[in-house]
């Protein structure tokens, strides 16, 4: 049997139903988070819900309940799938109402949903790395906030997918900004750069970790806007997110990156981030360097 949260009660995924007048299903007046389960523990949960917390409150929905009352329903929901890894996926919209693109004049209770999945660690392309395009950013100007607008996205991951890659590498300019699902980091003389977390990318949660992890190890890293043509010239290139966790990338258009292999920083921080999953979750049955 398979469970999901509706309006914070957790019932049978089968019954679990939204109404049509439900603003996320109109206008995508919402946002979303996934978060990652290793060993049937969520990974950086504290920080998601804060990030959650902070897209909510740049479009005027409140959370509907404490963080803390939130993460233990999802625990709940952890242990009644028996959920041992995968993800949870959860959305807040601003509810129902009648179709209007104004907010509704009066107080309406925003809709919960979450769910999990089974989902197995990307070993293979953690180890081999993987091709990627790259195109123009086609987004609006808040990427920041982790909204259920995602049809930007959804284009460019289609490019990628349709030319046989992994993922697109989206541009603004010569400015490179962030995958249509990822983070991206260059490197080059050993220093690891990303686009600063301002408006133009998702403050990545895998991000910030590699950041630290950074920092923790004496690896030289930026945050900072690089061009198309560092990332054509890039030592190494690789990209992260909740559920890729950190990927070599060993190709751009067709050409690949330095020797088409992962390079030696890509994998150690591989290295460094399972360290940190095990640091939360427990060990981890699969590694990549098994």
């Amino acid at each position: 049997m398979n469970f999901a949260i509706l309006n914070g009660n957790i019932i049978e995924r089968s019954e679990a139903k939204v109404d049509v007048e439900d603003r996320g299903y109109q206008f995508g007046d919402g946002v979303y988070e996934v978060i990652r389960v290793y060993n049937g523990k969520m990974f950086t949960v504290n920080e998601h819900l804060n990030r959650f917390e902070k897209s909510l409150n740049s479009i005027g929905i409140t959370l509907p309940c404490t963080k803390e009352h939130l993460t233990g329903l999802l625990e709940e929901l952890i242990a009644k799938n028996n959920l041992k890894l995968g993800t949870i996926y959860m959305q807040i919209t601003r509810g129902v109402a009648p179709r209007n693109h104004a907010f509704p004049a009066e107080n309406i209770t925003p809709s919960l949903v979450a769910y999990t999945k089974e989902v197995d660690r990307p070993l293979e392309s953690l180890k081999a790395g993987v091709r990627t395009i790259v195109t123009e950013d086609i987004r609006w100007l808040r990427c920041d906030i982790k909204s259920l607008n995602l049809l930007g996205n959804l284009l460019a991951k289609q490019k990628a997918t349709v030319e046989g890659c992994f993922e697109a590498i989206q541009h603004r300019s010569e400015e490179v900004t962030e995958g249509s699902s990822s983070n991206i980091f260059v490197v080059k003389n050993g220093v690891v750069s990303t686009h600063q977390s301002d408006n133009l990318i998702l403050k990545g949660i895998t991000k910030d970790v590699i950041l630290q992890v950074c920092t923790n190890n004496n690896i030289v890293v930026e945050e900072r806007a690089f061009t198309l043509e560092e990332l054509a010239n890039a030592d190494e290139v690789f990209l992260s997110s909740t559920t890729a966790e950190v990927i070599p990338i060993i190709e751009v258009d067709r050409k690949p990156v330095a020797d088409g292999l992962p390079g030696s920083i890509t994998r150690k921080l591989q290295e460094l981030f399972e360290q940190e999953i095990e640091k939360q979750c427990g060990t981890l049955k699969d590694k990549i360097f098994n």
